[in-house]
């Protein structure tokens, strides 16, 4: 059957559709679905033998459907990313198109889940899968009406930015050059300790001042930003540049209070991305971490918790970390060892020069590293306790390749009756075309996410999600998830759970592959 028109009004830019069933109800404000949420649990008798018992939650759904007005403040909004993701909305917005030596080119938003893919929504009268665009499942904001700005060390405009950073066409950036040229970053902070000393040329629009009084000026940019443009909502995006890593110590940045202590006192080991992450919870705006490093540190999600606001990290999944947690859950799902991985990038665009650095290259190092270790902990046969594929990253600045990353992959792996397998890959990708889309699917999704609450067993009252937004783990290669919480980096799973979520918002069942229908005899 196909479904009836929704009873609120809709948009082009934000469709959706409606749920023929009991559970699920329309209002003029927000979607409701009841949903009852199955898995199981294991225990053990005092035999050894597994118990394995069915358990089921019933879970309430409300989701705000209404589209509000969003501002994305980019952090490093100068960078290669922040740049190529302006350009590119504006691009979209104004459906410019540009020549090329192949021929007359136009906008697209290839890259992104949410608006260049699609989801199964069920099957037809003839058993054949339907399929929605990904954007459809609940109604969601659209890059083409963000209010976009930010924060830079570097003074250079938009238009500036654009010509440095070497990823757009060049006709392209002539009919985007005089309306970027009016967008100039913010002076951001700029803590010389925690990036690379090669930096130091680019740091001349930076914050004075104290640790406390640039906080305080980074909050003010965010109510600023958002009265001057009338918005709802504003995402913080980091995608500066990758930091080393800050320690964790107790009484510093171990708790909530601590961490505010310490930006009063002006410790050295808060770093800027911290304070930044500090000033958009206190300000009520979703911070999320595009870079490598521990932005988010115990203090940090303490008070995001304590504030109810949203927060996400680690380090976007463009690429090459992409293409490993795929591989190696297949090998490791078809019964085949992999025994060493060994990862090898250059690249020539500054955040490669930044990672030249021993400190920075050492975050970049630690996010790509740890893809594979849930599933390598998931299989016992092939890995004994204390068991772990060799494990190498290499980053090299090689500044003639510019924004095309060049990356090589290699996987050995043990075979039947100890034979080996060695799999390489070669990939040529633009940088920045890969992570500007993902920078747009986290802002929509982390603003769709602020939409949803939820309430099960004897909660009187709707609630948020937990603040540490593990569901944008997809998006995201070092996820940060709740204490307690086990991370998922298998591509997969990580996708099934972020549309299986949306599902259970429309009252939906997840979505399974076992065709029963066909496969059961007549």
């Amino acid at each position: 059957m196909p479904p009836a028109t929704p009873s609120y009004a809709l948009t082009p830019e934000t469709k959706a559709f409606r749920v023929n069933a009991p559970n699920v109800q329309y209002t003029d404000n927000h979607i409701l679905a009841d949903y009852v949420y199955q898995n199981t649990r294991v225990t053990k008798n005092e035999l050894g033998e597994m118990i394995v018992q069915p358990i089921e939650t019933n879970y309430k759904f409300k989701t705000d459907h209404r589209i509000p007005k969003v501002g994305l403040m980019l952090v490093g909004w100068g960078g290669n990313n922040g740049s190529t993701v302006t350009a590119s909305i504006i691009a979209n917005r104004r459906n410019i198109q540009w020549r090329t030596k192949e021929g007359v080119k136009s906008p697209n938003y290839y890259g992104s889940v949410v608006l260049s893919s699609t989801l199964k929504i069920g099957i037809d009268e003839a058993g054949k899968d339907v399929f929605i665009p990904f954007n459809d499942i609940l109604p969601m904001t659209h890059p083409n009406n963000f209010v976009i700005g930010g924060w830079d060390i570097n003074s250079a405009n938009m238009a500036e930015a654009m010509e440095r950073s070497q990823v757009l066409e060049v006709d392209l950036q002539r009919q985007l050059y005089d309306e970027l040229a009016e967008l100039k970053p913010l002076p951001s902070v700029y803590f010389p300790s925690f990036i690379a000393a090669n930096q130091e040329d680019r740091a001349d629009n930076v914050l004075k001042g104290s640790m406390k009084e640039q906080l305080e000026e980074l909050r003010k940019n965010i109510r600023d930003f958002k009265s001057n443009n009338d918005l709802d909502k504003i995402i913080v995006l980091w995608t500066a540049n990758t930091e080393r890593f800050a320690e964790i110590i107790d009484g510093v940045n171990d708790t909530a209070e601590n961490l505010l202590k310490s930006v009063e006192e002006g410790h050295s080991e808060v770093s800027p991305s911290t304070l930044f992450a500090i000033a958009s919870i206190l300000e009520n705006a979703p911070f999320i971490n595009g870079s490598p490093q521990n932005t988010l540190v115990p203090g940090v999600i303490e008070l995001a918790e304590k504030h109810r606001v949203y927060i996400g990290g680690d380090d976007f999944k463009t690429g090459q970390t992409k293409v490993k947690s795929v591989l190696v859950d297949f090998l490791v799902n078809a019964g085949i060892k992999p025994v060493a991985i060994t990862s090898y990038n250059h690249l020539g665009n500054n955040d490669g020069k930044n990672l030249s650095a021993p400190e920075q290259f050492r975050s970049k190092e630690i996010s790509k590293s740890n893809v594979v270790d849930d599933m390598v902990a998931a299989n016992h046969i092939l890995y004994k306790k204390g068991e772990h594929p060799d494990h190498v990253v290499v980053i090299k600045y090689v500044p003639s390749v510019s924004d095309s990353k060049r990356a090589l992959d290699e996987y050995v792996s043990e075979i039947f009756m100890n034979g080996r397998n060695t799999i390489s890959l070669y990939n040529t990708c633009e940088d920045s075309l890969l992570a500007s889309p993902l920078i747009i699917d986290l802002a929509i999704i982390t603003e769709l996410l602020t939409r949803i609450e939820y309430k099960t067993g004897d909660m009187e009252e709707y609630a948020p999600f937990h603040s540490v937004l593990s569901i944008l783990s997809y998006l995201l290669k070092a996820p940060v998830v709740p204490k307690g919480t086990p991370v998922v980096n298998a591509l997969s799973k990580q996708r099934m759970a972020m549309e299986n979520v949306f599902r259970a918002c429309v009252g939906l069942p997840p979505q399974n592959e076992m065709l029963l229908e066909h496969k059961a005899m007549q």
